[in-house]
């Protein structure tokens, strides 16, 4: 008896030490992702460039993380996620120290491109290993303080990387940050496991002839499906305001004051953290409504933003308010997806199919993001650089293609994932109904 209660519990130190060194991979990511927003002044200077060009670097990292994720879920499920987040670190190092050295802007677009790329390599396998790790019941839990806590990358990326670019320079910071890849990648190697009592699991080998078919298949399990259009319609309004269109609209287009624009945008990221805790409760308390409680939250977001576009004039600032904290909400919401691969997906595929789900809301995000442009581009008279606040109505208004797409497909698989376990599974479907936590 003294014996397994010893073993049990050093089995769940074993898995909170992988975790933990594992989250703090992902939080430098999150924060390599987001240093250049406040660098964005000393990047023009540096490198000589202009706004558009300037947007590129972050535009072009997205395109390129967002194209990564099938390839890394191949080599996910390839390789384990011990070896592939450890070359995700070690890319992200090197690629910060070509960016500290860079002088001219196509090289520090070649930096900012590996970024993306080593970035690609992390968040999925953070997953993995929690999926590995911790029992079906805490995986939820797990996976939002996975989320939560890489927030703190963003934090980390505006006060102490503006202090240092501007005490240490542009290439000692840089290196720095670089630095600390190498200390957690040495973390990585002596630390995690791929699972318990498994340092590497390799899965089957890749055949270049059979990798079409590897990605239909993934792409034909239920879960990820479900996954996709839940991460799909969840996570892009959060993400569109916080990293492009939230600041010009409350500024241009509600005539908010920069200093409450600044406050909406970290409020933004604080309902973020503060409200994933309890969706992964909830989520993992009632399994069976998960799909239900995600299609909520669409609906409640898509709501406030109409009370806030359909108001006469400004709408007020406690509008904004609700309306920021409600869109904060289908961040954690997102993170449900990843849950419908864990319970309905295959083992052999879950890699892949974790990243097909993560791709979701980064599609939706630069799909929404380039549409709002091109809508004020058009509504934005000739010879002004300036955009109407009327425009802005019209172009956020587009949201509400993806949010209608979205929950149309979450509807529609969970209903064809309901009936086939109606009819092959119908134990797991009334465990489910329960309460208890159950995967395939």
């Amino acid at each position: 008896m003294i014996a397994t209660v010893s073993r049990r519990l050093g089995l769940r130190r074993g898995a909170y030490a992988v975790w933990v060194v594992a989250l703090l991979v992902y939080v430098l990511a999150v924060f390599h992702r987001s240093s250049l927003a406040v660098a964005g002044l000393d990047a023009t200077e540096r490198f000589g460039i202009g706004a558009a060009q300037l947007s590129t670097f972050t535009v072009l990292q997205l395109v390129v993380y967002a194209g990564m994720q099938i390839p890394v879920g191949l080599a996910l499920d390839r390789f384990g996620p011990r070896a592939v987040i450890l070359t995700g670190v070690l890319t992200l190092s090197v690629a910060q120290v070509g960016f500290a050295f860079a002088t001219s802007y196509p090289v520090a677009l070649a930096a900012r491109i590996a970024v993306g790329a080593g970035d690609a390599m992390v968040f999925v396998c953070v997953l993995r290993l929690v999926a590995n790790w911790f029992a079906p019941h805490r995986v939820p839990l797990m996976t939002q303080l996975t989320g939560i806590s890489g927030q703190a990358g963003m934090i980390l990326a505006a006060v102490p990387m503006t202090w240092a670019l501007h005490h240490v320079g542009w290439t000692t910071a840089y290196l720095v940050t670089a630095a600390v890849g190498l200390v957690l990648a040495f973390a990585l190697v002596v630390v995690v496991h791929d699972r318990p009592g498994m340092r590497r699991h390799l899965g089957p080998p890749l055949e270049v002839r059979g990798l079409g078919r590897r990605v239909r298949d993934a792409w034909a399990d239920d879960g990820t499906r479900l996954g996709f259009w839940t991460h799909f319609s969840t996570q892009f309004s959060g993400t569109v305001l916080g990293i492009l269109w939230g600041y010009p609209f409350f500024v241009r287009g509600e005539h908010a004051s920069p200093a409450f624009a600044a406050f909406l945008l970290t409020l933004l990221t604080l309902a973020t953290m503060a409200s994933g805790p309890f969706l992964a409760w909830l989520t993992s308390h009632r399994p069976y409504h998960r799909s239900s409680t995600t299609v909520a939250i669409i609906a409640a977001i898509a709501c406030s933003w109409a009370a806030v576009l359909l108001w006469p004039g400004d709408a007020p600032y406690w509008l904004l308010v609700v309306m920021v904290v409600v869109t904060a909400v289908g961040g954690p919401a997102s993170m449900v997806g990843f849950d419908f691969v864990r319970t309905f997906g295959s083992a052999e595929r879950a890699g892949l199919a974790t990243s097909l789900v993560n791709t979701g809301g980064f599609i939706a995000s630069l799909c929404t993001m380039l549409a709002i442009g091109v809508v004020l581009d058009v509504l934005t008279p000739a010879g002004t650089d300036a955009y109407p606040s009327d425009a802005f109505g019209w172009a956020m208004a587009v949201q509400a293609v993806p949010w209608a797409l979205g929950i149309t497909m979450i509807l529609r698989h969970r209903g064809v994932m309901r009936r086939k376990l109606a009819a092959t599974a119908p134990e797991m479907l009334e465990a489910m109904r329960r309460g208890e936590s159950v995967s395939v």
